[in-house]
């Protein structure tokens, strides 16, 4: 199982997906993406975060004893949610592999402000840049940024994978590498 953690839109889902197209039989496991099957999940987006987060890991518990990988893009910052994934893997005797995308703290505020306009979902992105700008816009980015350098100091198996904006090919060659290890 590999975790793909990092800021908001700092590439992830592209990575996760550029490495299931290439990859048959890998669980492409996007919570966002089972999050807006959930009714009311523009209103609730916390909320409706509490149901899927469960689906998610059975979703993943059920693929891996299938003795089939999971990657697994999606923003985490507090141990206890990366640690339940993390649980999961183990006890279905899969190997879990935590990797954080980042860019700088500044440069990743700016990219979230430009994302959404390389594919995806349109209305999902709209709807996440309300929520954040609601949340306190920049700032609030910047405080998830240092959460996740946080999660980085305290837990030592994450590897940091440096994400340039616009170098999708060079951050994807660097996942593959970070994988074959």
């Amino acid at each position: 199982m590999v975790h793909l953690n990092g800021p908001p839109g700092i590439g992830k889902s592209t990575l996760a997906r550029q490495y299931v197209d290439e990859h048959a039989g890998v669980l492409n496991l996007d919570v966002d993406v089972l999050r807006g099957l959930i009714g009311g999940w523009r209103e609730h987006f916390a909320e409706v975060g509490e149901i899927v987060r469960p689906l998610a890991l059975r979703m993943a518990d059920e693929h891996l004893r299938g003795g089939r990988d999971v990657v697994f893009p999606q923003y985490l910052a507090r141990p206890a949610e990366i640690e339940r994934f993390e649980a999961v893997a183990r006890d279905s005797g899969a190997e879990f592999v935590e990797i954080m995308v980042l860019d700088t703290r500044q440069r990743s505020v700016e990219r979230f402000a430009r994302r959404g306009g390389g594919g995806g979902d349109p209305d999902w992105h709209e709807q996440v840049k309300e929520i954040v700008a609601r949340e306190g816009g920049a700032e609030f980015l910047a405080q998830a940024y240092d959460q996740l350098a946080e999660v980085v100091r305290s837990r030592p198996a994450v590897t940091v994978l440096s994400s340039q904006e616009g170098a999708v090919e060079r951050t994807y060659g660097a996942l593959l590498s970070i994988l074959s290890r």
